[in-house]
């Protein structure tokens, strides 16, 4: 049958694509689970018991709508980063927010600069509204901000796309070397400084502007460092002038109640997230040394997250990612070469590294096969 709805041209023009395929659908494509769900940086080593405690005593009040102003949590937010409740706003997951603030910024063939093999779900948003993609490669593994301000000049950019430390490769930059290159950010332009992984970074990578510089909106989650991926928590730190923009346009009601309630709790709880850290810094170094003993080289990360350099090309790196899937262990890849040589490894517990090193050298023989 056909259907009634009448699309717009753009949407008609857009592939029926998502930027990623997520690992259930994977388990349902081969016909059974991942011993190792390795791919999609989640924070295997979980929320703090506080968190899951406060969405289990939320579960009774389920059938309420959360709050639309998220007004605990923003306040306890204001009070954890020394700011007003005005230059915060919450939102489902930084996916959610980039949409709102794609959806306030850019019309239809207005350019956006990202780095090309940078985050896709930022560019999914941006074809989505009609917006016209500008990208600037990789340098040495790692963003180049001056080279994405001084495209975002030559090409009148509405938005800028950095992130630091940065996916997939897991790179950082100093702050103060990123507020320095702001003095080139041209007038009109924001830069959206997406720090999903600032919870793992070190210290120098914080960025000393204040949080209502107008040249900037900050983006955090509450997927990473705070384990809660699946509750789809994210917030925005940005002049309040832009921040009550995004009431013209967010979902009001796209809160959930439980996930306000898990959020707030893990916030309080800073004793886990020191934890959270202390394994992810284990699990990177295992990640490398498991790499290691297959001949595969770990780029320095701040992330939750190790690429490993697999020493060949985007084809022999997608063919080792196939055979881990097919060894039970789900990894994923960048996109874009240079940096498609390398797969990409999350930090977990033990039992998932455990299977990621019985895994890792029987799929590199299905690679290279003895003679």
């Amino acid at each position: 049958m056909t259907t009634n709805a009448r699309f717009t041209a753009l949407a008609a023009s857009l592939p029926s694509t998502v930027p990623f395929t997520g690992p259930e659908e994977m388990e349902r494509r081969r016909g059974a689970p991942f011993a190792a769900r390795l791919g999609a940086n989640e924070n295997g080593f979980g929320p703090s018991p506080r968190a899951i405690a406060a969405m289990q005593a939320a579960a009774t009040e389920m059938w309420q709508y959360g709050d639309p102003a998220s007004h605990d949590l923003r306040q306890a937010l204001a009070a954890h980063w020394g700011c007003g409740v005005d230059n915060i706003v919450v939102g489902t997951g930084i996916d959610g927010l980039l949409g709102e603030l794609v959806r306030l910024t850019v019309s239809a063939g207005e350019a956006i600069v990202t780095s090309l093999g940078a985050y896709p779900t930022f560019n999914y948003h941006v074809a989505g509204f009609g917006g016209r993609i500008e990208t600037v490669p990789y340098r040495d593994d790692a963003e180049d901000l001056p080279a994405l301000l001084a495209r975002a000049a030559q090409v009148d950019a509405k938005l800028v796309y950095f992130a630091n430390p940065d996916n997939p490769m897991g790179s950082w930059q100093r702050g103060a070397d990123v507020a320095a290159a702001l003095d080139a950010l041209p007038e009109g332009c924001l830069l959206i400084l997406d720090e999903a992984y600032g919870e793992f970074a070190p210290e120098e990578a914080s960025v000393p502007l204040a949080v209502d510089d107008p040249r900037v909106i900050r983006m955090r989650t509450f997927s990473k460092g705070y384990g809660l991926a699946g509750a789809r928590v994210g917030y925005a730190l940005a002049a309040p002038e832009l921040i009550s923009a995004f009431d013209k346009v967010r979902n009001h009601f796209g809160m959930n109640r439980g996930a306000q309630a898990a959020a707030l709790a893990a916030l309080q709880d800073q004793d886990w997230l020191a934890h959270v850290r202390d394994e992810v810094t284990r699990a990177r170094d295992e990640i490398a040394r498991i790499g290691a003993a297959q001949g595969l080289t770990a780029l320095p990360s701040a992330t939750n997250f190790v690429a490993l350099d697999c020493g060949g090309d985007g084809a022999r790196a997608r063919a080792l990612v196939a055979a881990l899937a097919e060894e039970g262990v789900f990894v994923r890849m960048p996109f874009v070469a240079p940096q498609d040589r390398c797969i990409r490894i999350s930090c977990g517990p033990s039992a998932d590294l455990d299977a990621l090193e019985a895994a890792l050298p029987r799929a590199l023989a299905r690679l290279d096969p003895v003679a």
